[in-house]
């Protein structure tokens, strides 16, 4: 998870993630925050997420987030 955070604090160090329970909600992330999160998952984790994944409910807690690279062959 802490890999996970990582990146999140790369996209918007000014932010705290690990003080929300929903990243889209609190605004944490947007649209193109996901689909940067998305290239630097990818390339972090060395998988492919699935097109169809890459929607605002599998990006909005750090869980979900895991369960997404986790569906898609990575390990956290």
């Amino acid at each position: 998870m802490d890999k996970i955070y990582g990146i999140l604090n790369e996209l918007h160090p000014e932010f705290e993630y690990k003080q929300s329970n929903d990243f889209i909600a609190d605004g944490l992330l947007d649209s193109f925050d996901i689909v940067s999160l998305v290239v630097e998952l990818e390339e972090k984790f060395n998988v492919t997420i699935d097109a169809l994944d890459i929607v605002p409910e599998n990006f909005d807690s750090i869980e979900a987030i895991a369960r997404v690279i986790q569906k898609n062959g990575g390990t956290v």
